[in-house]
């Protein structure tokens, strides 16, 4: 057995967990937008804890880089990081682009119905959550149908900075936009053709290069600053 295995967990060690999870979901959501102030013994009465697992999440998020202490100052929501949201998406383009191509070639037809299904409930969200979180589950489909489902679990890990940055775009981009272009994709694997699923996906993936100057200007506080975003971005695209 591995020696490993028979530590004891600390008891507040669950608790942290979802503290952590529930905490990250409200970052990633910009719930608690980039700036926000958290107070330990806030959190702890907010969700009748003690402080020491709302510590062990804070130091978890931390290490995700959501969240930054500053002495003398406190715990503080961190800015989106411009470098990993270009860098993530252009590794989130790299994978679903294959993700999508054997999807188109190994979908049943019962996981065909399922994406369309999924955008006719996005066509009936009834807010920029909701679309936000129907197209996640939209493309976490596509990746099980490949059957890629752990490699969508690693690319999720990868990601919250970029999808920090998505949940803003979402207010921005025509929610017809976004639906339209998942039905390419959807009907180009429904007709078993890669090569055209795998254009639709780039091209969806792509998006957030055009929208994210919009967001910039809308919410500069929100972001770390780059210098030479223009020449990323003409790099991306």
């Amino acid at each position: 057995m591995d020696p490993a295995s028979t530590t004891p967990t600390p008891p507040s060690a669950p608790f942290a967990a979802q503290l952590q999870t529930r905490l990250r979901q409200r970052i990633v959501s910009c719930e608690l937008s980039p700036g926000t102030r958290l107070s330990e013994q806030e959190v702890a009465d907010q969700y009748h804890l003690s402080r020491q697992p709302v510590r062990e999440a804070f130091i978890r998020l931390a290490g995700e880089g959501l969240i930054e202490v500053r002495p003398q100052r406190g715990t503080f929501v961190t800015c989106i990081d411009l470098e990993w949201v270009l860098c993530t998406r252009f590794i989130r383009e790299s994978v679903e682009a294959d993700i999508t191509r054997l999807a188109a070639e190994r979908a049943t037809p019962a996981e065909i119905e399922t994406l369309f299904t999924q955008i006719a409930l996005q066509e009936a969200a009834p807010d920029v959550p909701g679309l936000a979180r129907l197209d996640e589950e939209f493309h976490a489909t596509l990746a099980g149908t490949a059957g890629k489902t752990m490699v969508w679990a690693h690319l999720q890990q990868m990601k919250m900075h970029l999808d920090r940055a998505r949940h803003l775009l979402t207010a921005i981009t025509p929610r017809d936009t976004i639906i339209d272009q998942h039905r390419a994709v959807a009907q180009a694997v429904a007709d078993r053709d890669p090569d055209r699923a795998e254009a639709a996906i780039r091209l969806h993936l792509r998006r957030v290069l055009h929208d994210l100057p919009q967001a910039l200007q809308l919410s500069p506080d929100y972001f770390t600053r780059m210098d030479s975003l223009a020449e990323a971005l003409a790099a991306e695209t």
